[in-house]
């Protein structure tokens, strides 16, 4: 049966967190708990994740977790892997659960390392598409034109000036079992594609984009909302990568207006209809690329 809302269980595993509300990072842990049960051990690294839910002596995660070093994230499940195959322990899930910066800037590289030696882990990037634990500085995976503290927006300045690094893409290039995209505004999706990764051996690698009300500058009840217009104005893909094939989850014909999406966000407040057309045009070539995967281009 598919995993979905309606069939989860009713034991929570992560809660009492003081996460800002509507904080994206905070669902996605909810449900990947909801769905890899109480024999789960987790990697954090230095994160907002960390910060609110190991405040002694109050935590949040009622399976074991352990704090790391911010760029060693993928070193450390690598070290708990290999304790569980020592020990004969087949029914625990190893799962990392870090941000942006975490895993595509600082932690890449111990990231790549572990998926090479393809120890057997899950992999959660909560994508809220900045350093948001440390006050809001840019990360490789900050979208074009957003005001960080360190893309600044005064004197007709665009913000940030590079388009995100494509991670989905990086993890593919490792040839591992199974990687996928996914987003908090899409539960079911998400929920389906971490019951696959429990059952698949070897490294799975998830990224999920995470809204975050005080960096993006939105209300906490517009986390899912914004969410699902990221999907559906193309600023947002849902993909998996297994087996070598890449299986396209939602495949708009026709994408709403980007603006729709930049609106509701003060961090986009500044930019203009010519920005709007770069991003355009920039989300156009990213989907050709993908539905290239895809052996066809339309």
């Amino acid at each position: 049966m598919a995993v979905s809302i309606k069939n989860l269980p009713d034991q929570e595993l992560f809660y009492g967190h003081k996460a800002c509300q509507g904080c994206g990072g905070a669902i996605v842990a909810r449900l990947a708990l909801k769905v890899l049960g109480e024999r789960t051990c987790i990697v954090l690294p230095a994160s907002c994740i960390s910060s609110v839910t190991t405040i002694y002596p109050q935590m949040s995660f009622l399976v074991n977790s352990l704090t790391s070093s911010f760029p060693a994230t993928g070193a450390v499940l690598s070290g708990m892997a290999a304790a569980c195959k020592a020990q004969g322990l087949k029914d625990v899930t190893v799962l990392g659960f870090a941000g942006d910066g975490g895993t595509i800037d600082i932690g890449l590289q111990a990231l790549s390392g572990a998926v090479e030696r393809g120890d057997d882990f899950i992999y959660i990037c909560y994508d809220n598409e900045a350093y948001m634990n440390t006050g809001v500085q840019r990360s490789g995976l900050t979208p074009y034109g957003a005001w960080t503290t360190t893309t600044p927006t005064n004197n007709n300045a665009v913000g940030e000036k590079k388009f995100k690094k494509n991670l989905f893409e990086i993890m593919m290039a490792h040839r591992i079992p199974y990687c996928a995209t996914a987003s908090v505004a899409y539960p079911n999706d998400l929920l389906n594609k971490l019951a696959k990764a429990k059952e698949i051996q070897g490294p799975k690698v998830l990224h999920v984009q995470a809204p975050c009300p005080t960096g993006w500058g939105h209300g906490p009840e517009k986390t899912v909302e914004i969410g699902k217009l990221a999907v559906r104005t193309g600023l947002w893909y849902l993909a998996e990568y297994e087996n070598g094939q890449v299986t396209i989850n939602t495949n708009p014909k026709e994408f709403k207006p980007v603006k729709d999406y930049f609106s509701k966000q003060k961090r986009f407040r500044h930019l203009t209809e010519e920005d709007f057309r770069i991003i355009e045009e920039h989300r156009d070539t990213e989907w050709k690329i993908l539905r290239n995967y895809l052996g066809k281009d339309e």
